[in-house]
């Protein structure tokens, strides 16, 4: 009998293992071919038909960089809200940037606005009972993305990485930062994380209002709709822009497919910045082709300090093609460098949730904003090389004279990169 019950637990834990780090239902498994650039139209109707939601004319993004000017420009915006706030995030700590938020999402609930905050149910772990008591004490309603029950166990790795704050469906906010003292500051040691959000104006705002309504609606059953949360939107700039998601079950809304045709029609320049670089063999091949056409590629990655350092070796044991084609890597060095940025010749600036590793691609719940704007993205691209200027080049000779110990670990940690 003991042998019969061990033999049906050991096969329970084997199937919840694999259909956790199995959950999407698509999976690109060939090269895609060159056929045009991202100034082609037909980019654009493949990434706006194809793909994702319209591309929509009339934005205004603005970069905020690091801690010191992204929180204050989200509290400043909950602190206007007059109808609606709607926000979805994967990190929420305690701690005093938590408090501030605690506060202000609380005092607009007092006030009569209708607040609607998503949390993640493993990545806001950190945060006191106290601060969720004290939010649904003011009228804030606040729930958990996927807790732990015993019906979705075998959906328990599927995660909402997303990062949106939506203000009375006007003012949106996407990007890297979680909610935690670590983004705090502006990068000056590393206690205080260098890290890039983005405040967005226009008729993408409704497209991004959507995006936080698809998993509150899953979480809650309710629906949140009329002209508080989907007011009509007069043009605020001049980006043409979508909001683009996906996760596991998302159709062929992949933002995996979305970064390989980015990747694939690049033409001269390629930037990328990147927390967490783990990519499948297809995203490598595609980088690698990319060079062989003659595109320059610039890739930056958290260097010594980094909060995992299982996925910091796992990357250096994919380096070896990449800097064999040509691929230009560095290590930001100042502290941890949790950016999420790819800059496509100058002209496409994908920013978001998504990281390049198969938990985003795969696994999570993600959003990206795709900006077609050729000043934002010369923008973007200074920003870049002012990290640059704090950042270790890695050449292959240092890549391949590293120890043996450290090859052999990451060569090891690089092939078990899909369960990372």
């Amino acid at each position: 009998m003991f042998v019969i019950i061990a033999s049906i637990l050991g096969t329970l834990i084997v199937v919840l293992f694999v259909t956790n780090f199995t959950l999407g239902e698509k999976k690109v498994q060939r090269d895609i071919p060159h056929l045009y650039t991202v100034h082609d139209a037909q980019f654009a109707r493949t990434m706006g038909v194809m793909l994702g939601p319209t591309i929509v004319r009339g934005n205004r993004v603005e970069a905020l960089v690091n801690g010191d000017r992204i929180f204050p420009a989200m509290l400043e915006a909950i602190h206007s809200a007059q109808r609606t706030v709607t926000f979805e995030t994967f990190i929420y700590w305690s701690g005093d940037v938590g408090r501030q938020f605690v506060e202000a999402l609380s005092e607009r609930a007092r006030a009569g606005v209708r607040v609607h905050v998503l949390l993640d149910w493993v990545g806001s772990s950190k945060m006191e009972d106290t601060q969720i008591e004290a939010m649904r004490e003011a009228g804030v309603q606040v729930f958990k993305y996927r807790p732990l029950r015993w019906y979705n166990v075998g959906r328990f790795n599927n995660r909402t990485h997303r990062k949106l704050l939506v203000i009375d469906g006007k003012i949106g906010f996407t990007g890297g930062v979680g909610i935690a003292d670590r983004w705090s500051g502006d990068a000056q040691d590393a206690d205080h994380w260098r890290d890039s959000h983005f405040r967005v104006e226009g008729p993408v705002v409704a497209q991004m209002q959507a995006v936080v309504m698809d998993n509150w609606m899953q979480t809650t059953g309710k629906v949140l709709h009329g002209a508080d949360y989907f007011p009509p939107l007069q043009p605020a700039g001049d980006s043409p822009a979508q909001m683009f998601s996906s996760s596991p079950s998302g159709g062929s809304e992949s933002t995996e497919l979305m970064y390989l045709l980015a990747i694939t029609a690049a033409q001269k320049t390629l930037h990328l910045s990147s927390s967490y670089f783990v990519p499948d063999e297809l995203t490598l091949q595609a980088l690698v082709d990319a060079t062989r056409r003659g595109v320059a590629v610039q890739i930056i990655l958290p260097g010594k300090y980094i909060d995992i350092v299982t996925m910091r070796r796992a990357s250096r044991g994919q380096w070896g093609d990449l800097l064999r084609a040509g691929v230009e890597i560095f290590e930001y060095q100042p502290t941890m460098y949790h950016c999420k940025v790819l800059i496509v010749d100058e002209l496409l600036v994908s920013v978001g949730s998504t990281n390049f590793d198969n938990r985003s691609f795969r696994l999570n719940d993600e959003a990206n904003l795709n900006v077609y704007d050729e000043v934002f993205a010369r923008s973007q691209i200074a920003i870049f090389q002012q990290d640059l200027q704090q950042s270790r080049r890695i050449t292959l000779e240092q890549w391949l004279s590293r120890p043996l110990s450290e090859k052999l670990l990451e060569h090891a940690l690089a092939l078990a990169a899909p369960l990372l």
